[in-house]
């Protein structure tokens, strides 16, 4: 042990910070040695990656947190060379991976995020040799011009226009019919600044919003303030846009929903009318969500889309995670009328399963961003080609290869058949956990997101009469048991549940803390989920403190 320890030592005496190693660094593998680590650890990654992540990385790993973190305490930067290549490697296979969320399992299905293709990891790969910055032509080239083919086809895909409208505005120069981003949120807030931006234009004496400012516009506008309008399980980004917009969060307005969770129409139409009666209130945005984050929900979308065309407002669908739905021949029926909206969000590396991370935004009219082009004499000139003049992203790095390499490979079908596999599986969990008699199904899914719990038969029998006293007590306990049953399958690492609280089905509105299951990968499937319930079960009946059970 002196031995090895007296050799690593002498071994970390070698590497020092000179021009010599760093070009060695730089250009290739610094010895045989780490060729050798190399091909050893990323070829079972590059052409076996779900049999590597099972090998390598537990569902979630049985050392705490708190433990975890007493390992990472050193703040100070080494100025030399601490290890080589094949050392750093090793050490992240050895004692990062295992630690890490083996999200690839087909037994992780609490989140939106999933196991990726294995060839998206040749593919980012790739990307990231390539270093492309598809802010400005001259660092991008000719992946700035597949960027704008494959938003085109992305575009006609959602917003089914003729031919001749793609073939006039493919590749225009001063046209935009989507933008990449870094995820839905970006997306979100992307396509309100445009909204802000048009709502309140230039006009004689005020320069624009852009240019004066939110207090500017409203006095220009004759205004006190402008709201966006959103469900009540609208995302969070709508709110944080609130903020960074300048119109202030307060503002973004929600709306109730139905029994089954869309937004209400006639709460919807009277807070517009209310108003549009106060003609100091603008109304910026009306946003419909294709797809909710807690409940995989699908708003009216075309009942919305009429309603802002009525009454001439900016119409946004938040289809992060449904917009993929479109690629189904069977379920694109549940997006009818998302092709009325003025702009779409669709998250790439949720159900297009791309790797982290890639949100695009997409516009019905190509000059519709316009009102957000900025320029500068270094980059993004006037007259250019650029990317990057309508984006609120600098930098960026071309996840636009792999989409459209993904599309190739796979096709809307490939991609139909994952999304179909989803609905049905969560079609299927629905009546199983209606079968099992412990268990309470909570939300019934529309898209491939189901949210229950665990609740005694007899307590849900409690529950259920007419006028019970001690509900709110009752549904207290049963949320306590629910998070601690929670956390305690998360800790045992087999398989992964998440939950949220949500506030459903209830006079009283209270809040319900539920399971949230999230049925995106291929390759779980009902003997796995029944695995699932069947521990959760376990854990009520043989590991959850005595405090928690009924």
């Amino acid at each position: 042990m002196n031995n090895q320890k007296a050799a690593s030592s002498k071994e970390q005496k070698k590497l020092v910070a000179n021009w010599s190693h760093l070009i060695k660094v730089f250009i290739r593998p610094e010895n045989e040695t780490s060729r050798n680590a190399l091909v050893k650890y990323m070829r079972p990654i590059l052409f076996g990656l779900h049999d590597f992540l099972n090998q390598h990385v537990g569902v979630t790993s049985n050392v705490s947190l708190k433990d975890m973190a007493s390992h990472f305490t050193n703040s100070t930067l080494s100025e030399q060379p601490e290890k080589k290549l094949a050392d750093v490697i090793t050490d992240l296979i050895e004692n990062i991976a295992p630690h890490a969320v083996n999200i690839a399992s087909p037994y992780f299905v609490g989140h939106m995020t999933s196991a990726i293709p294995f060839f998206m990891v040749h593919l980012k790969t790739i990307v990231t040799a390539l270093n492309q910055n598809v802010v400005k032509i001259e660092t991008s080239k000719v992946v700035s011009i597949l960027e704008k083919q494959i938003i085109a086809k992305m575009h006609r895909l959602l917003y089914q226009k003729k031919v001749a409208f793609y073939d006039a505005n493919i590749q225009r120069a001063d046209a935009a019919l989507g933008v990449f981003v870094e995820g839905g949120t970006m997306a979100n807030i992307t396509a309100l600044w445009v909204a802000r931006n048009n709502l309140f234009a230039p006009k004689k004496g005020f320069a624009g919003v852009a240019r004066e400012g939110v207090p500017a516009a409203y006095k220009a506008y004759g205004i006190e303030k402008c709201v966006v309008l959103v469900s009540r399980l609208g995302h969070l980004s709508i709110r944080k846009a609130g903020g960074l917009l300048g119109i202030g969060n307060k503002n973004i307005i929600s709306i109730g929903v139905d029994k089954n969770n869309r937004i209400k129409l006639d709460v919807l139409n009277r807070t517009i009318k209310c108003i549009k009666e106060k003609s100091k209130i603008k109304i910026l945005a009306v946003v419909g969500i294709a797809g909710t984050t807690e409940t995989g929900t699908i708003d009216p979308l075309e009942e919305l889309g009429r309603i802002c065309a009525e009454n001439r407002i900016h119409y946004h669908v938040d289809a992060a995670w449904g917009g993929a739905t479109i690629m189904s021949k069977k379920y694109r029926h549940l997006l009818k009328g998302i092709e009325l909206a003025d702009s779409i969000t669709i998250d790439g590396h949720k159900q297009l399963y791309m790797p982290m991370t890639c949100g695009m935004l997409y516009f019905k009219d190509p000059e519709r961003m316009d009102a957000v082009a900025y320029h500068s004499t270094y980059i993004n000139r006037p007259g250019s080609v650029d990317l990057g003049i309508k984006s609120i992203t600098g930098s960026r790095e071309a996840n636009s290869i792999i989409l459209d390499s993904a599309f190739k490979i796979m096709g809307t079908r490939g991609y139909a058949l994952l999304i179909d596999h989803g609905i049905e599986l969560a079609a299927e969990l629905a009546q199983e956990i209606k079968k099992r008699p412990d268990f309470q199904l909570i939300t019934e899914p529309l898209l491939n997101i189901i949210t229950y719990r665990y609740c005694p038969l007899d307590i849900q029998k409690k529950l259920a009469e007419p006028g019970h006293k001690g509900r709110r007590a009752l549904n207290r306990r049963l949320n306590e048991m629910t998070r601690m049953i929670q956390i305690l399958q998360r800790e045992a690492g087999k398989s992964f549940v998440s939950r949220t609280t949500l506030m459903l089905g209830n006079k009283q509105k209270e809040r319900i803390v539920v399971f949230r299951c999230v049925l995106m990968n291929p390759l779980t499937d009902m003997n796995i989920l029944k695995e699932v319930l069947d521990e959760q079960e376990e854990i009520y009946s043989k590991v959850l403190p005595e405090e928690y059970r009924f």
